[in-house]
Protein backbone atom coordinates (compact mmCIF):
# COMPACT_ATOMS: atom_id res chain seq x y z
CA UNK A 1 0.00 0.00 0.00
CA UNK A 2 1.10 3.59 -0.68
CA UNK A 3 0.07 6.77 1.44
CA UNK A 4 1.00 10.45 0.35
CA UNK A 5 -0.76 13.57 1.89
CA UNK A 6 -1.79 15.96 -0.84
CA UNK A 7 -2.20 18.72 1.92
CA UNK A 8 -2.90 18.67 5.06
CA UNK A 9 -3.90 21.87 7.75
CA UNK A 10 -6.43 23.91 9.11
CA UNK A 11 -7.33 25.38 5.26
CA UNK A 12 -7.52 22.47 2.94
CA UNK A 13 -7.11 18.28 3.36
CA UNK A 14 -6.37 15.58 0.81
CA UNK A 15 -5.09 12.57 1.02
CA UNK A 16 -4.11 9.62 -1.20
CA UNK A 17 -3.75 5.73 -0.18
CA UNK A 18 -3.60 3.45 -2.74
CA UNK A 19 -2.39 -0.44 -3.75
CA UNK A 20 -1.16 -1.08 -7.13
CA UNK A 21 -4.68 -1.20 -8.99
CA UNK A 22 -6.89 0.37 -6.65
CA UNK A 23 -6.20 4.46 -5.82
CA UNK A 24 -8.61 6.26 -3.23
CA UNK A 25 -8.28 9.90 -2.19
CA UNK A 26 -9.60 10.63 1.68
CA UNK A 27 -11.08 14.16 1.50
CA UNK A 28 -10.74 16.98 -1.26
CA UNK A 29 -10.55 20.10 0.95
CA UNK A 30 -8.31 21.93 -1.58
CA UNK A 31 -8.88 23.05 -5.18
CA UNK A 32 -9.36 20.49 -8.03
CA UNK A 33 -6.25 22.09 -9.71
CA UNK A 34 -4.04 21.41 -6.48
CA UNK A 35 -5.27 17.79 -6.46
CA UNK A 36 -4.83 17.12 -10.14
CA UNK A 37 -1.02 18.20 -9.52
CA UNK A 38 -0.78 16.08 -6.46
CA UNK A 39 -1.86 13.23 -8.46
CA UNK A 40 0.27 14.38 -11.16
CA UNK A 41 3.28 13.90 -9.30
CA UNK A 42 2.03 10.45 -8.07
CA UNK A 43 1.85 9.28 -11.79
CA UNK A 44 -1.83 8.96 -11.33
CA UNK A 45 -5.04 10.35 -13.32
CA UNK A 46 -7.62 11.72 -11.75
CA UNK A 47 -9.81 9.28 -14.36
CA UNK A 48 -8.20 6.34 -12.57
CA UNK A 49 -9.24 7.05 -9.19
CA UNK A 50 -11.61 4.37 -7.25
CA UNK A 51 -13.34 6.54 -5.21
CA UNK A 52 -13.25 9.53 -2.50
CA UNK A 53 -13.77 9.09 0.99
CA UNK A 54 -14.83 11.68 2.84
CA UNK A 55 -14.52 12.29 6.59
CA UNK A 56 -17.32 15.14 7.39
CA UNK A 57 -18.43 18.28 5.58
CA UNK A 58 -16.65 21.13 6.92
CA UNK A 59 -15.19 22.99 3.95
CA UNK A 60 -11.49 22.47 4.63
CA UNK A 61 -12.39 18.50 3.75
CA UNK A 62 -14.68 18.99 1.10
CA UNK A 63 -14.17 22.15 -0.79
CA UNK A 64 -13.06 20.86 -4.21
CA UNK A 65 -15.25 18.31 -4.28
CA UNK A 66 -18.01 19.32 -6.41
CA UNK A 67 -15.62 20.81 -8.85
CA UNK A 68 -13.95 17.87 -9.23
CA UNK A 69 -16.36 15.40 -9.48
CA UNK A 70 -18.25 17.10 -12.21
CA UNK A 71 -14.99 16.16 -14.38
CA UNK A 72 -14.48 13.14 -13.32
CA UNK A 73 -17.16 11.78 -11.88
CA UNK A 74 -15.85 9.42 -8.61
CA UNK A 75 -17.92 7.36 -6.55
CA UNK A 76 -17.92 9.81 -3.40
CA UNK A 77 -18.24 7.50 0.46
CA UNK A 78 -19.78 9.28 3.28
CA UNK A 79 -21.86 8.63 6.34
CA UNK A 80 -25.25 9.65 6.21
CA UNK A 81 -25.27 12.63 7.87
CA UNK A 82 -21.57 13.88 5.89
CA UNK A 83 -23.57 13.32 2.93
CA UNK A 84 -26.60 15.21 3.92
CA UNK A 85 -24.11 17.96 4.92
CA UNK A 86 -22.79 17.46 1.42
CA UNK A 87 -25.99 18.00 -0.18
CA UNK A 88 -26.74 21.21 1.94
CA UNK A 89 -23.05 22.96 1.06
CA UNK A 90 -24.30 25.16 -1.86
CA UNK A 91 -20.93 26.39 -2.68
CA UNK A 92 -20.04 23.01 -4.03
CA UNK A 93 -22.65 23.47 -6.64
CA UNK A 94 -24.59 20.54 -7.86
CA UNK A 95 -23.16 17.24 -7.51
CA UNK A 96 -23.56 14.43 -10.45
CA UNK A 97 -26.77 12.02 -10.05
CA UNK A 98 -25.46 8.81 -8.38
CA UNK A 99 -22.22 9.60 -6.86
CA UNK A 100 -22.93 10.06 -3.42
CA UNK A 101 -22.63 6.38 -1.60
CA UNK A 102 -24.13 5.88 2.10
CA UNK A 103 -21.55 3.95 4.35
CA UNK A 104 -21.75 3.43 7.89
CA UNK A 105 -19.32 3.57 10.85
CA UNK A 106 -18.12 0.37 12.48
CA UNK A 107 -19.41 -1.19 9.17
CA UNK A 108 -15.71 -2.11 6.81
CA UNK A 109 -16.57 -2.44 2.94
CA UNK A 110 -14.11 -3.33 -0.36
CA UNK A 111 -13.04 -0.97 -2.52
CA UNK A 112 -11.00 -3.11 -5.42
CA UNK A 113 -8.24 -4.05 -3.40
CA UNK A 114 -8.83 -2.19 -0.51
CA UNK A 115 -11.25 -2.48 2.41
CA UNK A 116 -12.27 0.77 3.99
CA UNK A 117 -12.76 0.44 7.85
CA UNK A 118 -14.88 3.58 9.13
CA UNK A 119 -14.76 4.74 12.71
CA UNK A 120 -16.86 7.29 14.00
CA UNK A 121 -14.84 10.48 15.59
CA UNK A 122 -15.80 13.23 18.28
CA UNK A 123 -15.75 16.49 16.15
CA UNK A 124 -18.54 18.95 15.79
CA UNK A 125 -19.79 17.50 12.26
CA UNK A 126 -22.85 16.23 11.52
CA UNK A 127 -21.58 12.35 10.89
CA UNK A 128 -17.59 12.67 10.73
CA UNK A 129 -15.53 9.72 10.87
CA UNK A 130 -12.20 8.33 10.63
CA UNK A 131 -10.62 5.82 8.29
CA UNK A 132 -8.59 2.47 8.57
CA UNK A 133 -7.71 1.11 5.23
CA UNK A 134 -6.36 -2.53 4.86
CA UNK A 135 -4.65 -4.47 2.17
CA UNK A 136 -2.64 -7.82 1.31
CA UNK A 137 -2.15 -7.40 5.21
CA UNK A 138 -0.63 -4.21 5.05
CA UNK A 139 -3.09 -1.03 7.44
CA UNK A 140 -3.09 2.66 7.28
CA UNK A 141 -5.26 5.11 8.55
CA UNK A 142 -6.33 8.70 8.48
CA UNK A 143 -7.27 9.89 12.15
CA UNK A 144 -7.89 13.63 11.95
CA UNK A 145 -10.38 16.31 13.69
CA UNK A 146 -10.63 14.39 16.78
CA UNK A 147 -12.18 16.18 19.54
CA UNK A 148 -10.91 13.68 21.82
CA UNK A 149 -9.99 9.96 21.79
CA UNK A 150 -10.68 7.01 24.00
CA UNK A 151 -10.58 3.33 24.00
CA UNK A 152 -12.33 2.76 20.95
CA UNK A 153 -10.42 5.61 18.81
CA UNK A 154 -7.20 3.79 20.39
CA UNK A 155 -8.76 0.23 19.15
CA UNK A 156 -9.09 1.35 15.60
CA UNK A 157 -5.54 2.59 15.19
CA UNK A 158 -4.19 -0.75 16.21
CA UNK A 159 -1.79 -2.50 14.23
CA UNK A 160 -0.93 0.14 12.00
CA UNK A 161 1.91 0.15 9.49
CA UNK A 162 1.47 4.09 8.70
CA UNK A 163 -0.93 6.66 10.01
CA UNK A 164 -1.60 10.30 9.72
CA UNK A 165 -2.48 11.90 12.75
CA UNK A 166 -4.03 15.28 13.97
CA UNK A 167 -1.48 17.46 15.89
CA UNK A 168 -3.43 20.46 15.85
CA UNK A 169 -2.62 23.25 17.70
CA UNK A 170 -0.28 24.02 20.87
CA UNK A 171 -2.69 24.43 23.66
CA UNK A 172 -0.56 27.81 25.62
CA UNK A 173 -0.81 29.71 21.26
CA UNK A 174 -4.64 28.90 21.22
CA UNK A 175 -4.92 30.44 24.81
CA UNK A 176 -3.11 33.31 23.79
CA UNK A 177 -3.61 33.89 20.90
CA UNK A 178 -5.92 36.21 18.43
CA UNK A 179 -9.36 33.50 18.65
CA UNK A 180 -12.58 34.63 19.93
CA UNK A 181 -13.00 33.24 23.37
CA UNK A 182 -16.29 30.60 22.04
CA UNK A 183 -13.83 29.65 18.73
CA UNK A 184 -10.80 28.91 21.38
CA UNK A 185 -13.56 26.42 23.73
CA UNK A 186 -15.11 24.69 20.51
CA UNK A 187 -11.01 23.74 19.47
CA UNK A 188 -10.30 22.81 22.82
CA UNK A 189 -13.75 21.49 23.56
CA UNK A 190 -14.23 17.46 23.20
CA UNK A 191 -15.41 17.95 19.88
CA UNK A 192 -12.45 20.30 18.84
CA UNK A 193 -9.00 19.33 18.34
CA UNK A 194 -6.74 17.22 19.66
CA UNK A 195 -3.96 19.37 20.50
CA UNK A 196 0.55 18.56 19.84
CA UNK A 197 0.68 17.13 23.73
CA UNK A 198 -2.80 14.49 23.01
CA UNK A 199 -1.65 13.81 19.39
CA UNK A 200 1.32 12.12 21.16
CA UNK A 201 -0.50 10.39 23.97
CA UNK A 202 -2.68 9.01 21.57
CA UNK A 203 0.59 7.67 19.41
CA UNK A 204 1.88 6.17 22.68
CA UNK A 205 -1.16 4.11 22.93
CA UNK A 206 -0.67 2.72 19.20
CA UNK A 207 2.75 2.60 19.12
CA UNK A 208 4.33 -1.09 18.60
CA UNK A 209 7.30 -2.20 16.09
CA UNK A 210 5.82 -2.31 12.72
CA UNK A 211 4.67 1.03 12.90
CA UNK A 212 6.48 2.17 9.74
CA UNK A 213 5.46 5.92 9.02
CA UNK A 214 3.66 8.54 11.25
CA UNK A 215 2.73 11.76 9.28
CA UNK A 216 1.53 14.27 11.68
CA UNK A 217 -1.24 16.32 9.93
CA UNK A 218 -4.29 19.09 9.91
CA UNK A 219 -2.01 21.69 11.63
CA UNK A 220 -3.71 25.23 12.46
CA UNK A 221 -1.67 27.80 10.67
CA UNK A 222 -2.39 30.29 13.70
CA UNK A 223 -2.16 28.44 16.84
CA UNK A 224 0.74 26.02 15.45
CA UNK A 225 4.05 25.76 13.47
CA UNK A 226 5.68 22.08 12.35
CA UNK A 227 8.47 22.29 14.52
CA UNK A 228 6.71 22.63 17.62
CA UNK A 229 4.19 19.66 16.42
CA UNK A 230 6.73 17.72 15.92
CA UNK A 231 9.25 18.01 18.93
CA UNK A 232 5.93 17.97 21.20
CA UNK A 233 4.94 14.67 19.97
CA UNK A 234 8.61 13.35 19.77
CA UNK A 235 8.57 14.22 23.90
CA UNK A 236 5.21 12.86 24.57
CA UNK A 237 6.94 9.41 22.91
CA UNK A 238 10.18 9.93 24.60
CA UNK A 239 8.46 10.56 28.34
CA UNK A 240 5.34 8.25 27.99
CA UNK A 241 5.66 4.75 29.54
CA UNK A 242 6.71 2.58 26.19
CA UNK A 243 9.74 1.25 25.15
CA UNK A 244 9.87 3.75 22.08
CA UNK A 245 11.91 6.84 22.39
CA UNK A 246 10.61 9.51 20.27
CA UNK A 247 14.52 9.79 17.97
CA UNK A 248 13.18 6.37 16.95
CA UNK A 249 10.14 7.07 14.84
CA UNK A 250 10.25 7.28 11.34
CA UNK A 251 7.88 11.05 11.95
CA UNK A 252 7.22 14.04 9.97
CA UNK A 253 4.63 17.15 9.38
CA UNK A 254 2.81 17.04 6.47
CA UNK A 255 2.49 20.54 4.70
CA UNK A 256 -0.44 22.69 3.86
CA UNK A 257 1.11 23.23 0.37
CA UNK A 258 3.34 20.40 -0.56
CA UNK A 259 2.60 17.19 -1.37
CA UNK A 260 4.51 14.62 0.84
CA UNK A 261 6.95 11.92 0.74
CA UNK A 262 5.27 8.80 -0.85
CA UNK A 263 4.60 6.09 2.16
CA UNK A 264 5.07 2.42 0.92
CA UNK A 265 4.38 -0.26 3.30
Amino acid sequence: MRMCSIASGSSGNCIYVGSDNTHLLVDTGISKKRIEEGLHELEIKGEELDGILVTHEHSDHIQGLGVFCRKYEIPVYATAGTIRGIEECHSLGKMPAGLLHPIEVDKPFPLGEIEVHPFAVSHDANEPCGYRLESNRRAVAVATDLGMYDNYIVNHLQNLDAVLLEANHDVHMLEVGSYPYPLKRRILGDKGHLSNELSGRLLCDILHKNLQHIVLGHLSKENNYARLAYETVKLEVTLGENEFKGEDLHMFVAKRDEVSEILTV
